[in-house]
């Protein structure tokens, strides 16, 4: 009976030994699987925001581009301005084809998403306009408040294409 206690006694040893060896192996495994998944997050994590990066770098450049075409013809929208400020008492075709140029170019700078800005009686903010003059007038019921617009600003959103040129009342 000895040798068979003592089989018996091995053989759960070895038994032992083997599910020893297999939690060993799943141990390892799950380590693995916990390393592997950390990478797969990280790649996921690193391609979310290279993915966000991209479309911000692509709408920076696209903004930048829309600024600098508008910039380059906001002359020609200043032409128009003046020549419709010189005809606007004015009656005939002159006056119309001017006003039908005007209103193409507010609607084309409007479906930029272009905005002017700096008017007679608004507020002067630092940020937006470039006083160029300042005019103490002791009558004025309104200080820092604009007074004279020498040339329209233009944003597009937050972004300021050009300033507006001022006469600020002080």
């Amino acid at each position: 009976m000895d040798k068979k206690e003592n089989l018996k006694d091995i053989k759960k040893e070895e038994c032992e030994e083997k599910k020893d060896t297999k939690n060993k192996e799943i141990e390892d495994l799950r380590s693995e699987l916990k390393k592997t998944k950390e990478i797969f997050l990280r790649t996921a994590a690193e391609y979310d925001n290279y993915r966000k990066r991209s479309e911000k770098e692509k709408d920076s450049i696209y903004s930048g581009a829309v600024a600098n075409t508008v910039n380059a013809i906001l002359p020609i929208a200043d032409s128009l301005d003046s020549a419709w400020n010189m005809a606007k008492n004015e009656d005939g075709e002159l006056k119309k084809g001017l006003e039908l140029l005007k209103g193409q170019m507010e609607t084309s700078l409007k479906s930029l998403n272009v905005e002017p800005f700096g008017k007679v009686d608004e507020e002067f903010n630092p940020n937006l306009h470039n006083a160029i003059s300042h005019i103490d007038d002791e009558k004025a019921e309104k200080k820092n408040f604009i007074s004279l617009v020498f040339q329209k600003g233009y944003k597009m959103g937050d972004k300021i294409i050009r300033h507006a040129m001022v006469q600020v009342t002080n």
